[in-house]
């Protein structure tokens, strides 16, 4: 940058001042300058280590090599201060949930979708633990959330859905669910939330978006952690070593389909549509001996019989896989990986052919993406 000096009757005192404003400016910002706005390209949500409440945001263009890393510190000014859990945008706004290791410092942050500048922070008592989010409309989002948890009996309270205004950036609503509620889905007026495998309520709760209150709840064989929808608008699921088809118009299951063999100690998660939604793509794993998740990607079509995951989408297993995503613009699967949670993690590009497009290396823990 370059001082005006045309004005030679300017002293040397208030050169000196100006100079060393300039320079206290400087050192005042040592990060380097956001690339956005964020409006083409791909969101990466790293958990980090969840005791050291370490996780970020990074940012990846579809040709670049490096990564954009620590977005929302380097354009606000603070840490998000907690694992990054998932991420939605509603109109022109977007949100991403933080799990803190310490009870009631739990939040969700509110920002412009295109700048990632802070707007709110929504957190406790509003939101407790908070696990996925869903748009229902540009000016309304929901959150589900398994609320204070305990220490022996760890789910001590059922858990609700946050309803969260995007006009006044308020939580509205909290609607109670079954305990450990998880992935939440919405079809065309419904909304349906999932819960986690430790949770002892085995149903998925249906939510009438335009009343905000629970319509009825559908029994399933055990627990389904999260949902995703298909071109015929129906919902699939992993339950246990099974994949699971619902029909949202009878709230029925109307199909379930063994992935592998029940002898196989691996098992499929990490369900993600392709891009016409007729295809699924998900991991297959098993854990080593240092606790990760190792395995392959798979894909299974939806009209498929039989689902047998012998032949991988990718040749080769990944050490650690802790994110599966799939960008519909380019049709490229994103996988994350988390070689330990001390040190950066990775995202694969893979053609859906199994070509390595490149990998990028991101922060700790990658466990999912948002296509932009």
């Amino acid at each position: 940058m370059k001082l005006n000096l045309k004005n030679r009757s300017k002293t040397v005192a208030t050169y000196l001042i100006a100079a060393a404003t300039l320079f206290t400016a400087c050192s005042r910002n040592p990060d380097p300058t956001p690339a956005g706005p964020y409006t083409n390209g791909i969101f990466v949500m790293n958990f980090g280590n969840f005791l050291q409440n370490n996780g970020s945001l990074s940012w990846l263009t579809r040709t670049g090599s490096t990564a954009e890393t620590n977005i929302f510190e380097v354009r606000n000014r603070r840490p998000t201060r907690g694992g990054i859990q998932s991420y939605v945008e509603a109109g022109n706004r977007g949100l991403f949930l933080v799990d803190n290791s310490s009870a009631g410092a739990d939040k969700i942050e509110i920002v412009t979708a295109d700048s990632l500048r802070s707007v709110k922070t929504l957190g406790a008592p509003d939101i407790e633990n908070p696990r996925y989010a869903v748009r229902v409309s540009d000016t309304k989002v929901y959150v589900t959330c398994w609320d204070a948890t305990g220490s022996n009996v760890f789910y001590v309270k059922p858990g609700y859905v946050a309803v969260i205004d995007l006009v006044t950036n308020t939580v509205t609503k909290k609607i109670t669910v079954q305990k450990g509620a998880e992935g939440i889905t919405v079809v065309g007026n419904e909304a349906y939330v999932a819960s986690t495998d430790f949770s002892d309520s085995n149903v998925l709760t249906v939510i009438d978006t335009q009343t905000d209150a629970v319509k009825q709840q559908i029994i399933m064989p055990t627990d389904v952690n999260e949902l995703q929808l298909d071109a015929n608008n129906k919902l699939w699921a992993f339950v246990g070593k099974n994949v699971i088809r619902i029909n949202p118009a009878t709230k029925t299951i109307e199909a379930t389909i063994p992935v592998g063999s029940a002898s196989n100690a691996s098992r499929p998660g990490n369900m993600t549509p392709g891009t016409d939604r007729r295809s699924m793509y998900y991991t297959y794993a098993n854990t080593d001996a240092a606790f990760r998740a190792v395995g392959q990607v798979h894909r299974f079509g939806i009209t498929d019989a039989t689902i047998t995951p012998t032949t991988p989408v990718i040749n080769r297993s990944f050490v650690g896989i802790t994110g599966l995503g799939f960008d519909p613009k380019t049709n490229v699967v994103y996988i994350g990986v988390t070689p330990s949670t001390a040190q950066a993690g990775l995202v694969y590009r893979h053609q859906t052919t199994g070509q390595l497009v490149d990998s990028v290396k991101v922060e700790i823990s990658p466990v999912g993406f948002f296509f932009k």
